[in-house]
């Protein structure tokens, strides 16, 4: 409907007659022996002209839906109020029929303020034998629900409700100001969405949804009859409670009568709308990532809300941000991949309980853009009720003592992406990677070798008789986990067999400052203070000797997104659970886009996945792995190219995996979050353990995508400066080994003889032979004699395995 045009003259009778009678008949309503006294009326009048003419019409608080990624699926609604603006063509004629029935016979009209109405109030409430009569029109109420809306104090929104003449005035006022401005259809449209209904329902759409389970464009006669009926009391005229059945019925009933006085029905239409039982849902909507659409969800949709209360675009204050969400109307699409989701949440929980002191938490982040894709805990979201808590005691012997209660099953802390004192776990061996990267990065190739021992003794200073300690001495000591000698080794045999000696050397070498830069870089962060004070002074860091070993505490994200910046050529992403964020008007915020920069070179990227290939099972042309790796099954469950590497900690009070491909990473990491001492062991093969459920994370995630490779570094940083070793056939030992290190290389005696045509005793050829890189680790292998076949070789530059790389 068109707006209509006021006459001059009828507009400024109104506001004289409405200055006049508006303190009347409120004095009336609550003084009707004095009402007639004039001092009323006069007050009214002066309060009348000194109003105002402009009203600001704030949009009521709107209903913020969170999607997954394809934007379909629903993920969770925030709101403070449960409403969503709908147009008007989008509300069933009967309902807009019946709000006016119920509430403003004379809608149509009146030009704001119905006179007839006003003195009708007067005169019925000068009589105290008559119920008290109000003279508010739709736009009146329209006016007073915007009031309260638009309030920015406390005492604008009592002043917008209060029964006094000065707001009748004021309603008045601005009802005739909106009816120059607004059509009739534009008023009953914004009525209709600022009511509120009761249950939590705000507006129609909110109402229809919360009462029938219908969009209101589906209302019938009954339906709409009885929520027009609310709006004047939702609680009195509740149909959801015993007290207010009866009263909604007969209120329904009553707007469906009216609906026929005003020509919207007819009598027999009427007489059928009545005879309907009535029967509600009164079911409130669910609100935040306690309701998610699935449980399993929750963790993933609170991660989402403590990043979305840390963006300054969203207002100054986490309250001014969080006011946002909940009202602000936007349709948020996460980053949250159903499948990935789904996979990770059966996996998590597959032989081993939500009861479980040990938590399996999965974290699934995509490479080159930072969204968090998934993310998972053999936990329930949600809070322990006191009252009948189901959470089993504390793990840990103390807080057991005293009867306090774990986080188990039940819990809402941030246990995959730290905060609120969560600060993650130690990690382990998966912290070797930082060391890889520090070292391509100083020139050093994946080719550098040397005899890793048993017990490395390296010149970190660590506390005297401290069990890192040599015996007696200061010198951190660390030793390999399997007790034995790693004997020669490179990068990729190395990360492959997870050998403490060969990366404590390393690290030494290019510092471990270096390292821990590397580590930040691609995404690290240091939640516990003192791991912070050190990593943060590169002094102290210089000193940190068993960082490479992952004794910093970190989060599965953080762990999955570091691995993903390699996945991606070195692109760190900041993780991000947002992909697009439209306002109530679809507009798109920039706030989702990625926010990506370049944090290592791509070469050393490649050269470092081509690495981290190996533990995992894979292979490219140009790994030389060896024969043991500690996760070989993750490719075979996979079934694509993948890289990563598995973690332990002393006594194996952690387990962690972490595997790949060019579209998702995947970490895991398994601990007891209530007590990291925690005399339980965390395995990693078994159903029980981590690598199952990271892995067929992974395969569920790729289920249908495409298979990409890695693509392999060049010869430069994996093979580095080669050079010829010299021939030491049938040369003493000595003089071999006086040659060998003449040419450049460190030289290593065999403990073992093999069978040579040379006299035994002497050398009877190198490993490799031919040529290797410069600085690099030869071993001399000693003759048994035996007339064997002449000088004893590993293939030259062929892998250790025997197996062709690739």
């Amino acid at each position: 409907m068109r707006k209509r045009d006021h006459n001059v003259l009828t507009n400024a009778a109104s506001l004289l007659i409405c200055g006049l009678l508006a303190g009347v008949v409120v004095a009336a309503a609550a003084f009707p022996a004095v009402a007639m006294s004039g001092l009323a009326a006069k007050a009214g009048a002066e309060t009348f002209g000194a109003l105002p003419k402009e009203l600001t019409m704030a949009r009521a608080p709107q209903i913020s839906y969170v999607l997954a990624s394809d934007g379909k699926t629903p993920l969770a609604i925030m709101y403070d109020e449960n409403r969503r603006d709908v147009k008007l063509a989008d509300i069933s004629p009967v309902m807009q029929k019946a709000i006016i029935a119920a509430e403003d016979h004379d809608f149509y009209k009146h030009n704001g303020v119905d006179l007839n109405g006003v003195v009708r109030a007067f005169v019925n409430n000068s009589s105290a034998a008559n119920s008290r009569q109000g003279a508010s029109t739709l736009t009146m109420q329209y006016v007073r629900l915007n009031i309260a809306y638009s309030a920015t104090h406390p005492q604008d929104v009592v002043a917008a409700t209060e029964d006094t003449s000065a707001r009748k005035v004021r309603e008045m006022n601005y009802a005739l100001q909106i009816e120059k401005e607004l059509s009739k259809d534009e008023i009953l449209e914004r009525y209709l969405n600022i009511a509120a209904f009761g249950n939590g329902a705000y507006g129609i759409f909110a109402a229809s949804q919360v009462y029938f389970g219908k969009p209101p464009k589906d209302l019938k006669i009954e339906e709409a009859a009885m929520l027009a009926g609310m709006v004047k009391a939702p609680t009195a005229f509740n149909p959801t409670t015993k007290s207010g059945y009866q009263q909604a019925v007969d209120r329904r009933n009553y707007v469906i009568q009216n609906m026929v006085t005003t020509g919207a029905i007819t009598q027999e239409e009427a007489d059928k709308a009545k005879a309907v039982k009535l029967t509600v849902k009164g079911k409130r909507a669910p609100n935040g990532c306690v309701a998610t659409t699935k449980k399993g969800w929750g963790f993933f949709c609170d991660y989402f809300y403590r990043w979305w209360l840390q963006q300054e675009e969203f207002g100054s204050t986490t309250y001014d941000r969080e006011r946002r969400l909940k009202s602000g109307g936007y349709t948020i699409t996460t980053t949250l991949d159903v499948q990935a989701q789904d996979g990770a949440d059966k996996a998590v929980r597959d032989g081993l309980s939500v009861r479980s002191k040990a938590a399996r938490m999965v974290a699934v982040v995509e490479p080159g853009t930072g969204r968090v894709r998934a993310l998972s805990v053999n936990r329930n979201f949600k809070l322990d009720d006191p009252d009948k808590p189901q959470n089993e005691l504390a793990s840990e012997p103390r807080k057991r003592d005293k009867g306090i209660r774990g986080n188990y099953p039940n819990t809402v802390n941030p246990l995959l992406t730290g905060g609120d004192g969560i600060t993650g776990y130690q990690a382990g061996s998966v912290f070797k990677i930082f060391t890889i990267v520090a070292a391509l990065e100083k020139g050093i190739p994946l080719s550098y070798s040397f005899d890793s021992p048993q017990q490395f003794k390296s010149q970190y200073i660590v506390e005297r008789g401290s069990p890192a300690a040599c015996p007696g001495t200061n010198n951190y000591c660390p030793t390999n986990s399997n007790k034995k000698a790693g004997g020669v080794q490179n990068m990729w045999s190395a990360f492959a067999q997870s050998t403490n000696t060969y990366f404590v050397p390393l690290q030494q070498r290019v510092g471990a400052e270096n390292v821990v830069d590397v580590a930040k870089r691609l995404g690290i962060e240091f939640r516990v203070s003192e791991e912070a004070k050190w990593a943060d002074n590169k002094a102290y860091a210089h000193d940190w000797g068993a960082f490479t070993l992952g004794v910093s505490s970190v989060t599965p994200l953080d762990l999955a997104n570091s691995y993903a910046t390699l996945a991606a050529d070195g692109k760190y992403c900041e993780p991000i659970p947002v992909q697009e964020i439209k306002d109530p008007d679809g507009k798109k915020l920039d706030i989702a886009n990625p926010r990506c920069k370049k944090a290592v070179s791509t070469e050393v990227a490649r050269a470092a996945v081509d690495a981290a290939r190996c533990p995992v099972g894979d292979n490219s042309r140009t790994s030389r792995c060896g024969g043991s790796r500690t996760a070989a099954e993750v490719k075979g469950i996979v079934d694509a190219p993948v890289a990563g590497k598995s973690g332990t900690t002393d006594s194996e009070k952690t387990a962690s995996l972490v595997a790949m491909t060019k579209q998702y990473a995947v970490a895991g990491i398994m601990a007891d979050p209530d007590w990291p001492q925690t005399r339980q062991r965390m395995p990693h093969k078994t159903r029980d353990g981590i690598n199952p459920p990271v892995a067929e994370t992974l395969r569920a995630a790729m289920k249908g995508k495409e298979r990409i490779n890695f693509t392999p570094p060049g010869q430069k940083i994996s093979e580095g400066d080669q050079r010829s070793i010299p021939n030491v056939s049938c040369q003493s030992v000595d003089s071999a080994k006086s040659r060998i290190q003449g040419a450049g290389f460190q030289a290593v005696v065999s403990d073992a003889r093999v069978a040579s045509s040379c006299p035994p005793g002497t050398a009877a050829g190198t490993s490799p032979n031919g040529r290797t890189i410069k600085g690099g680790v030869v071993t001399i292998q000693v003759s048994a004699g035996n007339g064997g076949g002449g000088n004893q070789n590993d293939g030259g530059q062929g892998p250790p395995d025997g197996r062709p790389g690739g």
